[in-house]
């Protein structure tokens, strides 16, 4: 696993020198939840600056040239689910792709591919707070000197509706591919773990009637990947973090 890791990193540090400066290099990392997309999109980031920084250590560099945006903080808020027309089923759901703002996130990825100049200002991303359970608008800034933006979401590679328009302005779409018996045992020790499930029970019920069936959706409609990177139960970079519905 260390070795795909190490691959993905130079191909992507590679791809970077070679793009223009007035372009940003967008990567996109998708997989069904407990694939362990997370943590690979944030190490390749810390990876990528970490490259940057030792190219440039006569120059004490303080900016990154990489940024982690995880798609959580384009969940609907709890209001915002509230507010449809079935909220009951919307709030059961949360984390399938109806209860995200895919239009928000196509918003983003549609402005970080304009080309960069002097004027380029910081853009924002939001945020989740695990602890309210809702997002935070504008917490994550984007600098005019991070130029390669590293995505990290379940429905990044879905071929549908402003998904499929997003994943079709990234440079390059990678998808964590893992067994659907390895993301459900993750995934009923983090909801357990995170509080949102009580016991192995619940959270059993919860892999099987949301997660899981997000996952579906996800692996049927995917698009077509750059590169598919394999995650197996005690390999690798450690399972994702603890996430929300997926």
């Amino acid at each position: 696993m260390e070795e795909q890791v190490n691959r993905l990193v130079e191909k992507t540090w590679e791809k970077y020198q070679q793009t223009p400066l007035s372009k940003r290099l967008l990567v996109a990392v998708s997989g069904i939840p407990g694939s362990g997309k997370t943590t690979l999109a944030a190490t390749i980031t810390t990876r990528l600056n970490a490259l940057h920084h030792a190219a440039h250590l006569a120059a004490s560099p303080t900016t990154s040239i990489a940024a982690f945006i995880p798609m959580d903080g384009y969940h609907l808020s709890q209001a915002q689910l509230s507010s449809l027309p079935d909220p009951t089923t919307a709030h059961a759901r949360r984390g399938a792709a109806f209860t995200f703002d895919s239009a928000a996130f196509l918003a983003l990825v549609q402005k970080l591919r304009e080309p960069l100049c002097a004027e380029t200002s910081t853009l924002y991303a939001p945020s989740f707070d695990h602890a309210v359970k809702d997002p935070v608008a504008d917490d994550i800034a984007i600098h005019p000197e991070a130029r390669v933006i590293v995505f990290e979401g379940n429905y990044l590679s879905l071929g549908k509706g402003e998904w499929g328009e997003a994943a079709r302005l990234m440079d390059e779409l990678w998808f964590v591919e893992v067994d659907f018996a390895v993301a459900r045992e993750r995934l009923v020790r983090r909801h357990v773990k995170a509080g949102i499930a009580r016991d192995e029970e619940e959270a059993g019920r919860r892999a099987d009637e949301n997660d899981l069936v997000n996952g579906r959706e996800i692996v049927e409609g995917r698009l077509e990947v750059d590169e598919v990177v394999v995650s197996r139960e005690g390999e690798g970079w450690g399972p994702e973090k603890q996430g929300v519905g997926g």
